[in-house]
């Protein structure tokens, strides 16, 4: 039996220009608790060394799932030897060369309460699957191009931004990367579509058992619109067609170069059919500024962790500060009501953070990606929220210097086309700022995308005639009650049991009792907290006036404190316009309150080659 399947195996694919990898992937209705999965490699070398792909951003580390060691058997359906090099690769011996059939499975960890988007599931009615989660790779071979077939549940269908292929439920992808790059979202889905500028879009949606009835009209419109000012921002699209992938019952998003996994709650679109566009907007504007344009550290297909990424603060922040700017265009709800209240919320959050003026954008990004709390020791600050602000400030630096005629939609045109196949780095967005504009960003740069310091966010808000006023007030509870200071949470590690600390402000009632982050802890009020669930549970339980000891381990030993419960202070931001403005103060402003495109149309077009 073993051989007649794999003569079938072999025999798929015989013609001479055929890919050298063919992956299967089959779901099992009877066991969704797993999936299988076998790789056809033709015209295999005697030494293979296949490895599990780590995404730069969430590396998941699903080479843990995996049932046992892959197996694999030559043409003949002979047994080779698999030897695990480490815990993400595997040498497999073949002495022979030619064709080899290698099988795993993967066995699903235990669902989660709110499952993140991107992470793989299967359930009676469908599930995700695809991408570095599922399909290892040959090590050397990242260029070849490769052919998934999918064998699912009767009825099932596929969504993915792959091409189809010849048969039923195959699909091609030009080389690995690429396939890891594309999830696919299967079982019972609603499918829509629309194109722009002739180009196919289609929007999926997966529902849970107990969906509930929302505005699908309302949905996808948002959706389109949003696809429409994203193209008349950026001129054109990098892809030939889009597929969005959105799954009830999850949260968060994850980008592809033409695709996007997106949770979507349908009692939320209930409530409000745009509820998820902010997230849509941030994934799909990651298409350009992320997929397309990219940091000179992002690399391709890897099995090893990410470096650290210097220019995260652009490529997310930027890519928040048009979501925001997007939604607003296609005159779609958006998070805040205004601009200014948009503003006065990032700032707000920017004080709130010390870090955020202590630590530069450069750096605060480097350790945003595999880094782990507690990298900027008792301070938090985010890299989003650094590049949405600086991202801001710049705006405006161009809107004035240029009399209202370019803005940073100027500076996104000119990264698409200048960086679209190498990456950038820091010294390059001053470059292309400083073309835009016609003047000097250095000092914003050196002060802080490259060193810490304060934004003066009244320097530049008062170039379209406003300033902001800041107060500090004591932090409330919803319903007004005076707030205990928790900036302190827990986490845990994979190489440990127990929970460590992290402390997000040196002012903290934590800190100054002489807890520090990644001190571990060993007991709180005489219990000891196996997890961050547990811990946050005896945290919710403080008054004010609590007295709470603690005892954590250090690399130097073990350390005991008190530390009294009280409440803490919070920023409250407001921008209002200057007493006294100029006409071109005014005119600025009011572009900016309503996000219009500057007048691009009569300025002249900058070069997509480095000057």
């Amino acid at each position: 039996m073993l051989k007649a399947v794999l003569a079938v195996f072999f025999a798929a694919a015989s013609s001479p220009d055929t890919v050298r990898f063919e992956y299967r992937l089959t779901v099992d209705a009877r066991d969704l608790q797993g999936f299988g999965v076998q790789l056809q490699f033709r015209k295999a070398p005697r030494s293979i060394t296949l490895a599990a792909a780590a995404h730069p951003e969430y590396d998941d580390k699903y080479w843990r799932y995996l049932a046992a060691n892959p197996n694999a058997v030559d043409a003949l359906g002979r047994a080779l030897r698999v030897v695990r090099v480490d815990s993400v690769r595997w040498r497999i011996e073949n002495p022979g060369g030619g064709d080899v059939a290698i099988r795993y499975r993967l066995q699903l960890p235990p669902a989660e309460a709110f499952r993140a988007a991107w992470k793989p599931f299967l359930s009676e009615t469908g599930g995700l699957v695809g991408g570095p989660h599922s399909f290892l790779y040959v090590v050397g071979e990242e260029r070849s191009p490769a052919t998934v077939t999918l064998s699912l549940p009767s009825g099932w269908q596929v969504a993915t931004g792959l091409r189809a292929g010849e048969s039923p439920n195959t699909y091609r992808a030009p080389d690995l990367h690429t396939l890891m790059e594309s999830p696919m979202l299967v079982g019972s889905l609603s499918k829509w579509t629309f194109d722009v500028q002739s180009i196919p879009h289609r929007v999926f949606y997966w529902r849970l058992p107990n969906a509930v009835a929302f505005d699908t009209t309302a949905f996808v419109n948002g959706v389109e619109r949003l696809v429409g000012q994203s193209f008349a921002l950026f001129g054109s699209a990098p892809y030939r067609d889009y597929t969005f992938m959105f799954q009830d019952g999850a949260w968060g998003g994850l980008e592809h170069p033409n695709s996007v996994t997106l949770g979507a709650a349908s009692a939320n679109l209930a409530r409000d059919p745009h509820s998820t566009l902010m997230e849509t907007a941030h994934e799909f504007v990651h298409t350009w500024n992320l997929m397309r344009f990219k940091p000179i550290e992002y690399r391709g297909l890897e099995y090893t962790t990410q470096p650290p990424v210097a220019g995260l603060w652009f490529s997310e922040g930027l890519t928040l500060f048009y979501a925001d700017l997007l939604v607003r265009r296609a005159g779609l709800p958006a998070d805040d009501s205004t601009r200014v209240a948009h503003l006065e919320t990032l700032i707000t959050r920017y004080l709130s953070g010390p870090g955020n003026s202590r630590f530069s954008a450069e750096q605060v990004s480097r350790v945003a990606y595999n880094a782990g709390p507690g990298a900027l020791g008792n301070y938090t600050a985010s890299s989003h929220l650094q590049g949405e602000l600086i991202g801001t400030m710049l705006d405006l630096v161009i809107r004035n210097s240029t009399n209202g005629q370019r803005s940073m939609d100027d500076v996104m045109r000119v990264m698409n086309t200048r960086f679209a196949t190498r990456g950038f780095t820091g010294n390059d967005i001053e470059q292309v700022v400083s073309e835009v504009c016609g003047c000097s960003v250095k000092e914003i740069f050196d002060r802080h995308v490259r060193a810490g310091n304060p934004i003066d966010f009244d320097r530049y808000l008062g170039m379209i005639g406003m300033r902001t006023s800041v107060a500090s007030i004591p932090a409330a509870n919803r319903d007004g009650s005076p707030a205990i200071d928790l900036r302190i949470w827990g986490y845990e590690t994979a190489n440990e049991p127990g929970v460590r600390l992290a402390i997000s402000d040196p002012t903290s009632i934590w800190a100054k009792a002489g807890l520090n982050s990644r001190d571990k802890l060993l007991s709180i009020k005489g219990k000891s907290p196996k997890n961050w669930p547990e811990l946050r549970a005896v945290l919710t339980t403080l008054k004010l006036g609590d007295t709470v000891d603690f005892v954590v381990e250090r690399p130097d030993g073990r350390f005991e404190t008190r530390v009294v419960v009280s409440g803490f202070n919070r920023p409250v931001v407001r921008i209002d316009a200057l007493d006294t403005i100029t006409e071109q103060q005014r005119q600025l402003r009011e572009d900016w309150l309503r996000g219009l495109p500057a007048a691009q149309a009569v300025a002249p077009r900058l070069s997509s080659t480095a000057r």
